[in-house]
């Protein structure tokens, strides 16, 4: 992979994206591709699109890729036949964010947005483009491979359960038209299989690539033993939901195991679905020489200007490392990106830095220093050999691992080489603090010692007004089924916060994100959360009813009613009133909401909120209630 160089954004030329049209690719000398990508998002030339990624990988293995951004499906299909058949394959990436979070709410109304399309206009891209886009492609060029991944794949890549359907589904290959389904990040899978379809290899021959998902026979299953897990057929999983909670067990254990884990097996109608093992994450150089690309870091002039909302938030940021050992239960980063942090070179990121400081309208201002967890950088277990037999979903809960690294220091050297780079005035922290992680005291006096400079530091220097922290709720209860710690800790943290700004004449906040609908949430705990967050002067904005994803702990708790872990019944809010009478305790501060909230507290018998919550201000009773 070649490594960037400075560019003179004044000279750029069409030439400088992947190419998009016909007359593009002619432009660059060319008369066919080897690769044509589809993607559901607008073509934006930056690392934090996987479409660009993947193109620019393709590119440097020696490839010529042409990229197809948000085709029309409901014409006359020219999008899909522009290019004709590339030469090896026909790659699909849906898009950065899942389709269906990027069409609907929590309540399953669409949205009238998206953020990733030029103008933020909605309608650009199907439902489900991974299986839209498959099916024209199969319909148009039969004989020609077809390869889907991303987001919207990865995470679907065995039977699941789709909320905006209400329905379990088989894994995405079998309902697409597609041949391989490539599940993770694709640095090394898609160049690979590219290599292997250049030397001769057919798709359908290619059976043991790492990270690929293929339908195989029904006869191909194993004998289930330490390489191989066979998990319960998807006709089974419709019958019966303990069988569906049981599998998600497995494959979250084995999606992050340190040096891949076993092939998966499910049997889902006449064939076999394989998932062949994760790879390990990627080196410091491997995942420098894939920022390094030459990435333009700017849309492709067909936008003409055009504003992109999703890139506007990240076009001065720069991501720091992938990966998040966290485990939440309601997030997919390491379903995705695994839980192994991969973290790039103090130098690949000051390069970056000082492309972003070229940028004809950066003011001097980086907006994010970040990554999936803000504070993740350089951490990981210290001794690996433990790491490599651990099934422990997250590294932080119930407790931080013993064996884990926290130390901070590293990332600390990366802010203040930041800072003191030419033309940058100031670096903020835009991505989630892990504060459970800055806060936790390892008993090692100089990591502690670092790890207290880290968060003053953060707080007096690296706030751009506000800090985003997620406690995600108050009640301990649901926290442990979260998978995140008590909110004791944030009370701690948020001391720290306060303390740390009267210190340094700031008048900065701090911006908590809290989850309704949780599974194991119940109305008694969103009242609780709505007092507690009030004793602490908070007003929420940050909030969001659950919305189960694919492939997540908290999503199959939800759709089965049991925990895949312990096999116990779990009690979830489903129905819109009852998600509806949880949100509502979010607002207990807007008037419109003080008589139903003052109702609803008496029906549940915590009557002795209305107090706290409303003060003099709180609604007296009717007799009739």
């Amino acid at each position: 992979m070649s490594v960037n160089k400075e560019i003179n954004y004044s000279a750029l030329r069409v030439t400088d994206w992947l190419p998009t049209s016909v007359k593009e690719m002619k432009a660059l000398g060319w008369e066919s591709v080897d690769v044509v990508l589809f993607s559901g998002d607008a073509y934006v030339d930056h690392p934090s699109f996987g479409a660009a990624v993947i193109g620019r990988v393709l590119q440097a293995a020696g490839f010529r890729v042409a990229i197809v951004p948000q085709p029309n499906w409901q014409d006359d299909l020219r999008d899909f036949r522009k290019f004709g058949a590339p030469r090896l394959f026909f790659g699909i990436s849906p898009g950065a964010m899942d389709s269906m979070v990027n069409h609907y709410t929590a309540n399953r109304r669409r949205r009238s947005d998206d953020a990733f399309t030029a103008g933020g206009r909605h309608g650009a891209r199907p439902d489900y483009p991974s299986i839209v886009y498959s099916k024209i492609l199969r319909s148009i060029y039969p004989d020609t491979p077809i390869v889907i991944g991303g987001i919207e794949a990865s995470l679907r890549r065995l039977s699941h359960y789709d909320y905006w359907e209400d329905r379990l589904r088989p894994s995405i290959l079998v309902d697409t038209d597609a041949d391989m389904l490539l599940y993770g990040m694709g640095e090394h899978t898609v160049p690979e299989l590219a290599r292997r379809l250049d030397a001769g290899q057919k798709i359908e021959d290619i059976r043991d690539l790492p990270q690929s998902v293929i339908r195989a026979s029904i006869n191909d299953i194993p004998a289930s033993d330490e390489n191989n897990i066979i998990l319960a057929s998807f006709e089974v999983c419709m019958r019966d939901k303990r069988a569906q909670a049981a599998n998600f067990k497995h494959i979250e254990q084995q999606s992050n195991r340190l040096n891949g884990g076993a092939t998966l097996w499910q049997a889902t109608g006449k064939h076999a679905i394989k998932v062949n093992p994760m790879l390990p994450a990627m080196s410091q150089g491997e995942i420098d020489a894939a920022f390094d690309l030459p990435f333009t870091r700017l849309p492709h002039p067909r936008y003409n200007g055009k504003t992109i909302p999703a890139y506007e938030m990240i076009r001065h940021s720069v991501n720091l490392h992938r990966g998040c050992f966290g485990g939440c239960a309601f997030c997919t980063i390491s379903a995705h990106q695994g839980k192994f942090i991969a973290s790039r070179s103090k130098g690949s990121i000051l390069r970056e830095v000082r492309q972003v400081t070229r940028m004809p309208d950066f003011k001097g201002y980086i907006s994010d220093l970040g990554g999936p967890s803000a504070n993740m950088y350089a951490m990981g277990g210290k001794d690996k050999t433990q790491c490599a037999s651990c099934l422990r979903p997250s590294c932080l809960h119930p407790s931080p691992c013993k064996n884990l690294d926290t130390d901070h220091g590293p990332l600390l050297d990366i802010y203040r080489a930041v800072d003191a780079l030419p033309g940058v005035r100031k670096s903020f922290i835009g991505s989630g603090v892990r504060y459970d992680l800055s806060m936790h005291h390892t008993g090692n006096r100089d990591i502690d010692r670092t790890n207290r400079h880290y968060n003053e530091e953060l707080i007096a220097k690296h706030v751009s007004g506000r800090l985003k922290v997620a406690p995600e709720h108050t009640a301990d209860a649901v926290l442990k089924l979260m998978r995140k710690p008590s909110f004791s800790l944030f009370r701690e943290f948020k001391r720290l916060f306060d303390e740390i700004n009267t210190r340094s004449g700031l008048r900065q906040q701090i911006i908590p994100y809290f989850i309704s609908s949780h599974p194991g949430c119940r109305e008694v705990d969103m009242a609780e959360l709505a007092a507690e967050t009030k004793s602490l002067d908070f007003h929420l904005e940050q909030i969001q009813d659950f919305t189960p994803t694919p492939m997540t702990l908290a999503t199959e708790i939800y759709y089965t009613g049991y925990h895949p872990y312990t096999g116990e019944e779990v009690f979830t809010a489903c129905s819109k009133n009852e998600k509806l009478r949880q949100r509502m305790f979010f607002f207990w501060y807007d008037p419109a909401y003080r008589s139903r909230i003052t109702a609803e507290l008496h029906r549940i018998g915590r009557p002795d909120l209305i107090g706290r919550l409303f003060g003099k201000h709180a609604p007296h009773r009717s007799k009739r209630n």
